[in-house]
């Protein structure tokens, strides 16, 4: 009974999504590195499906998903056909092939297929090179079957724009501060709630999303449990005291 109303309703959120679908834009909040490397599926509800019309809801098992962070190139590009909507119309979805070259997060599965909407207007990701000389970073949901989706509101950077730093948190840093909690500052004054915070001020004081402290700080886990910014060549010690602030 549990999976047949979770069935339901995640029918009657999709069929509500498709009016809103119709008079919106796709937007996402602006978010750190850090954050979209920790929070890599909170964007969740991007993901547009319909069933078919004989979908039967008591026969039905959601997939298990996972959060992927992976370096790679992409290869192919292609439109291809998720059957049709309640309402009979076709679903569209663009299916990049590519060749993974690293797994920074998630099951070691290879991924080998991305699928996003067709449109930028619904979060599609349709602008990626695809003549597999470009690496990207890409985050996303990934599927046991070595399928990925994606959407504009995950990671996805080219590699090639990244800063040694960010390169690096990938690592290690980045996941160290997962139960920290950046807050981004959009006006002054601005400040943090709590401890366990980073104040994120890109946008006030360089008038840019990503700035220095998205270019080259992580926020990290001290040893007292509170978070504060770091800079440094080296992994930060355990007890990370001596903190450099932006």
């Amino acid at each position: 009974m549990k999976s047949v109303r979770s069935c339901i309703g995640t029918l009657v959120v999709l069929v509500l999504f498709r009016v809103g679908e119709i008079a919106e834009a796709c937007s996402c909040s602006p978010v750190h590195p850090q954050q979209a490397f920790c929070n890599a599926d909170v964007e969740t509800t991007h993901y547009v499906w319909f069933p078919p019309k004989d979908f039967n809801c008591s026969e039905y098992t959601e997939p298990k998903q996972y959060i992927k962070v992976i370096r790679a190139k992409v290869v192919g590009k292609k439109e291809v056909d998720s059957g049709n909507d309640i309402y009979g119309n076709p679903i569209k979805r663009i299916q990049y092939e590519i060749k993974q070259i690293k797994m920074f997060k998630g099951p070691d599965r290879h991924i080998d297929v991305v699928f996003t909407a067709p449109s930028s207007a619904v979060c599609g990701v349709t602008n990626l090179d695809t003549n597999g000389k470009k690496e990207y970073l890409i985050s996303g949901k990934g599927e046991a079957n070595g399928k990925m989706h994606v959407t504009l509101c995950d990671l996805i950077m080219p590699w090639e724009s990244m800063s040694a730093t960010q390169k690096k948190s990938l690592i290690q840093r980045y996941e160290m501060g997962c139960d920290c909690k950046i807050t981004r500052c959009a006006t002054f004054p601005c400040e943090i709630s709590a401890p366990e915070e980073c104040l994120w001020t890109d946008w006030v004081t360089e008038k840019i999303i990503h700035g220095r402290q998205s270019d080259h700080y992580a926020c990290i886990k001290r040893g007292d449990g509170s978070c504060a910014w770091y800079r440094g060549a080296a992994p930060p010690k355990k007890e990370f005291l001596d903190v450099e602030d932006p």
